[in-house]
């Protein structure tokens, strides 16, 4: 015969489990993961000019928000489009650090000419956590690499951030650049030079198709040969090559704007990220006391009544009423443990709103980038591509009015 449960372990027994129960409730903490802090390399000497390569960082792709509703507390596509700037601009400044390129430009997406060209897509940037895919790539149509970098950081990351030079995920910018220095080393000087004339003769192709168009062939993969080479003083080259200097004058102009961008965002932008950290961390402080005390609330309550039922067996008045107080105090008591949890709740969305507030104040400050260019201004709302597509097609009008030689086919 099985005899029962006595009534002390049987109000005891959901105690002792309940460290098994939070386990399985409560969501694991974040375990944070770095990148080792390194910092850039530096060129030991001089790089001779006939071996320096510009490098071109494209804006970034910003990526879609978070699908879990939690996870995108305070985020907004405003500042995911405020970040694809603003991070290759701050990659940008870190890898012209190392001494090793000759122009560092940040340009729209669709810029052609470029000697290196870096693309990156934001995976993730929640304050908290950053992940970006980063892809290299030259002139010639070879890949350098693509790989993704993640760094995890807290908010005494954020003490550490010294205002154009230092971000609380310097290092993730770091291994980027250095990459970028390893990628190079494995090039020779015939290499640089040949990807220097191929940048060439790509943009002149895309300016005038019918004079330069059969200069390179493009294989099936996109990688990019020399058929044959302009002459020196060919003076339809000369054309190109002036045209070319007015676009990296626009390309510099627009550098220019997202400078003043950079400087006016990086205040603001710390300072949201910074608080931002901290809410979603406070977020998850809240969420574990409020269910934390729903639990207690609710073994305490069901412990109480289980203890005034037990009463009906006792022997003594006495005893029989101190168990009756004793358990509607453990009923009241759990009924307020469980009512704090819930109110807990409440602070969780008092913190939402203020990092929506917090989106929304910062939206406001990035605010779109004007370039003149000759007297004619242009207003960059939303992204520079169409802006700079415009800019494009002038400089192929420019062409044909100077040398008669239309730029297309049609």
């Amino acid at each position: 015969m099985i005899k029962p449960m006595p009534l002390m372990r049987r109000v005891l027994a959901p105690l002792v489990a309940l460290p098994m129960l939070l386990a399985g409730c409560i969501s694991n903490p974040i375990v944070t993961e770095r990148i080792e802090p390194v910092a850039v390399t530096q060129a030991a000497h001089e790089i001779p000019s006939s071996e320096i390569l510009d490098l071109w960082i494209q804006v970034f792709d910003p990526g879609a928000l978070p699908e879990d509703e939690g996870e995108a507390r305070g985020l907004s596509v405003d500042i995911r489009n405020a970040e694809a700037r603003f991070m290759p601009i701050h990659l940008g400044k870190t890898i012209e650090r190392s001494g090793y390129w000759g122009a560092v430009r940040v340009v729209p997406q669709g810029t052609e000419g470029a000697e290196v060209l870096v693309t990156g897509k934001i995976l993730r940037s929640d304050a908290e956590q950053l992940e970006l895919r980063i892809e290299a790539a030259d002139a010639r149509g070879e890949n350098w690499f693509k790989r993704d970098y993640e760094h995890r950081v807290d908010t005494k990351d954020y003490t550490n951030t010294v205002r154009g030079s230092e971000d609380a995920f310097q290092p993730l910018y770091n291994k980027i650049a250095n990459d970028l220095i390893k990628a190079r080393a494995e090039l020779d000087a015939k290499d640089i030079q040949r990807i220097r004339e191929i940048a060439e003769l790509r943009f002149a192709a895309d300016m005038a198709p019918l004079a330069f168009g059969d200069y390179l062939l493009q294989d099936p993969d996109g990688k990019y040969q020399v058929r044959r080479l302009p002459s020196a003083d060919d003076p339809m080259l000369k054309r190109i090559n002036a045209i070319r200097d007015r676009d990296y004058l626009l390309i510099d102009t627009l550098n220019g704007h997202f400078d003043q961008f950079y400087r006016d965002t990086w205040t603001p932008y710390t300072d949201w990220r910074e608080t931002r950290a901290a809410e979603a961390a406070d977020l998850r402080e809240v969420e574990e006391t409020a269910l934390n005390r729903k639990i207690l609330g609710a073994l305490a309550v069901v412990g109480g009544i289980a203890l005034m039922a037990s009463t009906k067996n006792s022997d003594s008045i006495g005893t029989q009423s101190a168990k009756t107080v004793a358990g509607e105090l453990a009923v009241l008591g759990g009924i307020y443990a469980a009512k704090t949890g819930f109110d807990k709740d409440e602070q969780t969305t008092i913190h939402k709103a203020a990092l929506e507030e917090l989106g929304e104040s910062f939206s406001q400050e990035a605010k779109p980038l004007v370039v003149e260019v000759d007297g004619e201004t242009h207003r960059l709302t939303g992204s520079a591509e169409s802006q700079y597509a415009q800019w494009r097609q002038l400089l192929k009008k420019i062409y044909a009015t100077e040398t008669g030689f239309p730029s297309r086919g049609d």
